[in-house]
């Protein structure tokens, strides 16, 4: 199912169309709407316009205050990747960007509520060290932030739930609050449910507004890459569906 979802993905699903319109000849009425299809698609997701239709319609409302966390007896913060070999810090690999902002607002969070921290994350290509064990690294030595629990065997977001339930029901906790970006908790959510635990969202990195004129129609490599995140959200909700529908129907 995974690699499926990558095929299904910009740019290899652009260009599979494009190879698709050639091999059929772009003479004849089919290639051509396949190649044009391939380039036009390819450019519109790689516009301001399109990438951020495609990551608002995912994004759950903001926390309007750290209040609304009464109810929550931790902190989870998601994994949300790694740089390999990075030599600022000295630990080997570090944690991705996205991860680096999903701790700055975990860490905030904490400061606000003293709530504890788990952090998860395992070894998606069985690297040296799980993902939960650098960003409790982050979280202490540049955030100056405490880490109680390390979650480290989860490979995906079902995984993250399913662990993290495992490591909280065993002292007793029943909600938390999540912290992972905008466009990716609206399915987190709903898998740590599943998992059994009350969740509060604690959304952070919402899609920016695109900018005014012809700007939002300017296509970019890096719109490109938000536009196929957001896609990858969006097939991972279709996937979720799926299962539960299966489910239901198997009861």
């Amino acid at each position: 199912m995974e690699a499926l979802k990558y095929l299904l993905l910009p740019p290899v699903i652009n260009a599979l169309l494009i190879l698709a319109g050639l091999a059929l000849g772009a003479r004849y009425l089919t290639g051509g709407l396949l190649i044009t299809l391939g380039l036009a698609s390819l450019l519109a997701l790689s516009t301001p316009l399109v990438s951020h239709a495609l990551r608002q319609g995912l994004e759950p409302p903001a926390l309007a205050s750290p209040g609304q966390l009464n109810q929550a007896q931790a902190i989870v913060i998601l994994g949300g990747g790694r740089d390999s070999a990075s030599p600022e810090f000295g630990w080997g690999d570090a944690p991705s960007n996205a991860s680096w902002r999903r701790l700055a607002y975990g860490a905030h969070l904490h400061r606000e509520t003293q709530l504890p921290i788990l952090v998860s994350g395992g070894r998606v290509h069985d690297e040296h060290s799980a993902e939960a064990s650098l960003m409790a690294a982050a979280l202490r030595e540049v955030f100056e932030v405490p880490v109680r629990w390390m979650e480290g065997r989860s490979s995906s977001t079902a995984e993250n739930a399913r662990y993290t339930a495992e490591m909280l029901g065993a002292d007793g906790i029943e909600h938390v609050a999540l912290v992972s970006q905008a466009w990716h908790l609206p399915r987190a959510v709903a898998e740590f449910e599943r998992a059994g635990l009350a969740v509060t969202a604690g959304p952070t990195e919402f899609a920016n507004a695109p900018p005014p004129g012809i700007h939002a129609w300017i296509p970019r490599a890096y719109h490109l890459h938000q536009s196929t995140r957001a896609l990858h959200e969006w097939l991972g909700r279709a996937e979720l569906a799926l299962r539960n529908q299966l489910l239901r129907r198997g009861d």
